[in-house]
C-alpha cells in the first residue's frame, strides 16, 4: 500500500476493483465505512459478482473477468478526452512532457521489438530521447507527438465507451457514471483511493492492471495526498514481509536484484543497478544502491566479507532464469529437480492444473514440507479418487513433514499491507514436537556446514563463510534477527559534515535509518528498508502508541513503517513545486522556508538536502516523477493493452491479430490443455469466503460447521439454460480437470453481454480439500490453466473457461 490502511478513511471516493475487501479484509474494511460516514465518501465496486463489498456500495459496475484493462483503459480515455486531469499536477509530477525516441510504435496489438519466435520484447526503443549530458528531453509545452502524453492520448482513444461495453459487458451508461464520480477527484479537492487484491494480479497480465490505475492516478494527482494512492490489499498478515525479504529467486532483500552468471565481479553488477539520475539535481533512493548492497552482503558473511573478496560477491548464487513457482513445477515436472523444501505452502491446492502438479512431485526423490498442520502436499501420493488421482504404488518420492508452530506460538513480526512492521509476543508453547521455523532452519545449516566441514565437497564457500554468530547458533531469537535486519556499524562513522565531530554511529552501534549505510564495508543491514526498525532506542516495531495528533490516521508511533517510518509513499507530491500544499485540507509536509514540516516523514529532511525543493518526489525513479511511460520495465509494452485470458468466450475486440499477452508465462506443454469456447462455453473465477482463510481455517470446526462443503455459484439464467436448481450437484470440467461441488443458483452473478454474445460467469470458492475437519472436496487448481503473468508469473486463476452439468439432486 502506498498509504496504508488507517487512511482510507481521508479518501472521498474509493474504488474497490480487483478484491472483496468486505469479505476477504474484513477488518482492514473498517476504514472504507469511516471515510463513507465520517468523510461523506462514495464506494465504487467493479466486480464481475455482486460481492458484500458491493452490497454497501453507492455505485457498482459488473465486468466480465479479465477484461480490467479494457475498464481502466476506458477511465482513462475519459479523463484524457474530457481533459478531467490535475494538470499543474501531471506537468511537474509526472513524465507526461518526457519525449520518446524515435523507433518507438505501436501496431495490430504488438508494440516496436517484438520477436514471436522468443515470444519477448527487443524493449530498447522504450525509452527516452537524451542529450549530450544523458539527460531526458522534455517538450513542457506538450506540443511535441512523440511526448509521453500525446503517446497516451493516441493509445487510450481506442478505449471508447463503446468498446468497454463491447469488451468488459457493462453498460455504458452505467460506465460513464463511474468515470464521472471518478473524476470529481481531478481538481486537488478531493482524493480517489483505489484498493486491489487478487482479483488484479491473478491474470496473465495482472502486474498491467496495476499500472493501469497507476497512470490514473497520476492523471488525478491521488499519489502522495491523504485518501489517495493505491492500495494493495494483502490476503496473509505477513505477504508483505514475504516480499520486502526477497522470498523469489531473482531477489534478495529488500527489492535488490540477485546477480547473474554474467556479472562475474561486483562492479559489473552493481554498474548495471544503481541509477543515474537522467534529470538535473535528481536524487533517487537506488543512487545508495551499493551501500545497500554492501551492507547486505556484510550482513550474510561477516567479518568474511572484505573490500578484497569483493565482500563475498562470488558466494551469492547466479541466477539467470527466474524460477518462480510455475517454473520450478515445471522443473519439476520435466524431472530436473531432485528435492523440494516446502515451508508454509501448499502447492497441492495453489498451484494451477493439479495434475501436473502430481506428477511433477511424484520424480521426485524427497519432498520437505515444515508447517503447523497437515496438507495436501504433504500427503500428495494419497489416493481419493477424483479429489487426488495419484497411484501410491508408482511414487517413490519419500515426504519428511517437520512439524512448525504457528505464529502464536513465537515471537516475532508481522508486516501489514500498509508497510507497518508489527512485533508480535509468544502467546502459548507449540504442541509436541513442533518446532520453530527459524530452529529447523538453523539445524538444517549447521548440519550442512558440518557436513561440508568433515566431506568437503564442490564450492563450499557458500555455506562455510556465512555469518552465524548468534548467542546460540541452534537458536538464534526473533530480537537477534531483527537487529541484524536493521543493520549496525561495524566501525565508528565520522560525522561526513565535520570529521573533528564524534561519530554519528560507534562501532556496535545500531543504525537510525538506511541513509547511515556505507559502501565499504563498516556497515552491515540484511534489508536496508528496514533500517531504522530496532535502533539504540529499542525495538521500534514493538510501540504500541496509538495517538494521532493530525486525525488524518498517521499514527506515527505505532509500529514502524518502511522506508523510513513514513505513511504515506511520494508525500513530497502533496505540495506543489515550491512547496505549498495543492489543497489546505489535504496537506502533509510543507516547506516552511527552512526545511520540509509536516504530520508524516518527508520525502526529503535527514535523507536528501533539505533545499531541494524542486526535487521530484517519486524516488524511487531515476526522472524522479511518476510513469505513465514505463521505460521498457514491464515486459509487455509502456502502456498497458487489453489481452484476453488464455482462455476467452470472445475474440480480442481491440485487435485481431493478437489475442492473449504475447509475453505471458506459458511453457510449450502447456499451450495444448488450453479449451476452447467451443467446448468450454462459460467464464470460472475463484474467490475467498469470509467463513474461511485459505486453506488454513478448513482444519477448525467452527469455520468447518459455517462452510462445511465446497460448492459453486452461478446465475439464474445459466441454471434455468442448464436445468440446475440450488442444492443440486454439478460437475464443472475444463480441460485440465474436473470438479464436483453442491450448486447455489444466485442473483449476485447475471450473464453480461460481450460483443454481442451473452456470457455467463461460474464463480468457485477455493478453500476446501480432502484434509482437515470440512467434508471432503475437491480444489479449484483442478481446472486452472499453468499459466502466468509476463512480470511476476503469478497464475491466471481469476478468468478461465468452463463447462458445467447437473450430475444429480443434493447428496
Amino acid at each position: 500500500m502506498t498509504n496504508g490502511w488507517n487512511d482510507i478513511k481521508n479518501a472521498d471516493v474509493v474504488l474497490v476493483m480487483g478484491g472483496n475487501a468486505a469479505e476477504a479484509h474484513t477488518c482492514g474494511f473498517k476504514w472504507v465505512t469511516e471515510a463513507k460516514s465520517g468523510n461523506g465518501a462514495k464506494l465504487i465496486v467493479v466486480d464481475p459478482r455482486f460481492t458484500r463489498t458491493a452490497a454497501v456500495s453507492d455505485l457498482y459496475a459488473p465486468l466480465r473477468p479479465g477484461s480490467d484493462i479494457a475498464f481502466l483503459g476506458g477511465i482513462i480515455h475519459y479523463l484524457l478526452s474530457n481533459e478531467k486531469i490535475f494538470k499543474d499536477y501531471v506537468l511537474a509530477y509526472t513524465n507526461a512532457a518526457f519525449i520518446v525516441k524515435e523507433g518507438f510504435g505501436f501496431e495490430d496489438g504488438l508494440f516496436s521489438g517484438y520477436n514471436a519466435e522468443k515470444r519477448d520484447y527487443d524493449r530498447s526503443s522504450w525509452d527516452y530521447e537524451y542529450d549530450e549530458a544523458g539527460q531526458a528531453k522534455l517538450d513542457p509545452t506538450l506540443e511535441n507527438p512523440r511526448c509521453v502524453f500525446n503517446l497516451l492520448k493516441v493509445h487510450y482513444s481506442r478505449y471508447t465507451a463503446e468498446m468497454v461495453e463491447k469488451t468488459c459487458g457493462t453498460p455504458k451508461d452505467l460506465f460513464l457514471k463511474v468515470c464521472e464520480l471518478i473524476a470529481t477527484t481531478a481538481t486537488g479537492a478531493k482524493t480517489l483511493t483505489s484498493l486491489y487484491a487478487l482479483g488484479w494480479t491473478q491474470h496473465s497480465k495482472g502486474s498491467q492492471n496495476i499500472r493501469n490505475i497507476a497512470i490514473i492516478q497520476l492523471l488525478l494527482g491521488n499519489m502522495g495526498v491523504p485518501g489517495g494512492g493505491i492500495n494493495a490489499l494483502r490476503g496473509h498478515s505477513n505477504v508483505q514481509g514475504i516480499t520486502d525479504f526477497g522470498l523469489f529467486s531473482n531477489s534478495v532483500p529488500g527489492y535488490l536484484a540477485m546477480p547473474n552468471s554474467k556479472e562475474t565481479t561486483l562492479e559489473e553488477y552493481l554498474k548495471t543497478r544503481a541509477f543515474k539520475p537522467i534529470r538535473p539535481d535528481q536524487m533517487s533512493f537506488l543512487q545508495n544502491y551499493r551501500k545497500f548492497f554492501v551492507s547486505f552482503l556484510k550482513a550474510m558473511y561477516g567479518k568474511n566479507a572484505t573490500a578484497e573478496n569483493q565482500f563475498g560477491f562470488d558466494w551469492l548464487p547466479k541466477v539467470d532464469v527466474n524460477l518462480d513457482t510455475l517454473r520450478q513445477f515445471e522443473l519439476m515436472f520435466q524431472g530436473k529437480m531432485n528435492g523440494f523444501i516446502c515451508q508454509g505452502f501448499n502447492p497441492l491446492m495453489s498451484v494451477p492444473n493439479r495434475k501436473k502438479l502430481i506428477a511433477g512431485l511424484s520424480k521426485l526423490k524427497y519432498l520437505v514440507v515444515m508447517d503447523p498442520l497437515h496438507t495436501e502436499t504433504a500427503h500428495f501420493f494419497e489416493n481419493h479418487g477424483e479429489m487426488n488421482d495419484a497411484d501410491p504404488a508408482k511414487i517413490a518420492t519419500e515426504v519428511f513433514l517437520l512439524p512448525t508452530n504457528c505464529f502464536a506460538e513465537e515471537e516475532g513480526t508481522f508486516t501489514n499491507s500498509g508497510r507497518v512492521i508489527q512485533w508480535h509476543w509468544k502467546a502459548a508453547e507449540p504442541p509436541g514436537q513442533a518446532r520453530t521455523d527459524i530452529q529447523i532452519m538453523a539445524d538444517l545449516f549447521l548440519r550442512l556446514k558440518a557436513l561440508y566441514a568433515k566431506e568437503g565437497g564442490k564450492f563450499p564457500d557458500p555455506i562455510m563463510n556465512v555469518d552465524w554468530s548468534y548467542r546460540n547458533p541452534a537458536k538464534p531469537t526473533a530480537d537477534e534477527l531483527l537487529r541484524e535486519i536493521n543493520g549496525r556499524a561495524l566501525a565508528d562513522l565520522p560525522d561526513p559534515a565535520d570529521a573533528t565531530k564524534p561519530p554519528i554511529k560507534k562501532a556496535g552501534e545500531l543504525m537510525d535509518i538506511f541513509a547511515q549505510l556505507k559502501d565499504d564495508g563498516t556497515t552491515s543491514c540484511a534489508n536496508w528498508i528496514y533500517s531504522g526498525c530496532y535502533t539504540e532506542k529499542g525495538n521500534m516495531t514493538a510501540r504500541r502508541d496509538p495517538s494521532d495528533p493530525s486525525g488524518k490516521g498517521i499514527h506515527p508511533n505505532w509500529g514502524y513503517a518502511w522506508p523510513a517510518n513514513r505513511r504515506i509513499l511520494y508525500n513530497r507530491a502533496s505540495a506543489d513545486p515550491s512547496g505549498k500544499a495543492w489543497n489546505a485540507k489535504k496537506k502533509v509536509i510543507e516547506w516552511n522556508g527552512s526545511r520540509w514540516a509536516g504530520i508524516d516523514v518527508p520525502d526529503f529532511g535527514p535523507l536528501i538536502d533539505p533545499t531541494q525543493k524542486a526535487t521530484g518526489p517519486f524516488i524511487m525513479n531515476p526522472e524522479g516523477v511518476g510513469r505513465l511511460f514505463t521505460r521498457g520495465m514491464m515486459r509487455e509494452g509502456p502502456f498497458p493493452e487489453h489481452y484476453e485470458p488464455f482462455e476467452s468466450p470472445v475474440a480480442n475486440p481491440f485487435h485481431t491479430k493478437v489475442q492473449s499477452n504475447p509475453v505471458a508465462r506459458v511453457f510449450k506443454g502447456d499451450l495444448e490443455v488450453f479449451g476452447k469456447s467451443e467446448d468450454f462455453p462459460y467464464v470460472a473465477t475463484t474467490y475467498r469466503l469470509v467463513e474461511h482463510f485459505h486453506y488454513w481455517t478448513k482444519h477448525a470446526k467452527m469455520n468447518a460447521v459455517l462452510q462445511p462443503e465446497l460448492f459453486v455459484e452461478i446465475g439464474e439464467q445459466l441454471a434455468k439454460d442448464k436445468g440446475i436448481a440450488s442444492g443440486d450437484m454439478v460437475e464443472v470440467s475444463s480441460n485440465r480437470g474436473r470438479i464436483k461441488a453442491k450448486a447455489v443458483v444466485t442473483k449476485r452473478i447475471r450473464p453480461l453481454v460481450c460483443d454481442g454474445k451473452p456470457v455467463h460467469i461460474v464463480g468457485i470458492p477455493i478453500h476446501w480439500g480432502f484434509i482437515g475437519a470440512t467434508k471432503k472436496g475437491f480444489g479449484a487448481n483442478q481446472l486452472t490453466p499453468y499459466v502466468g503473468d509476463a512480470n511476476t508469473e503469478t497464475p491466471e486463476y481469476k478468468a478461465f473457461l468452463v463447462n458445467i452439468k447437473r450430475i444429480g439432486p443434493a447428496a
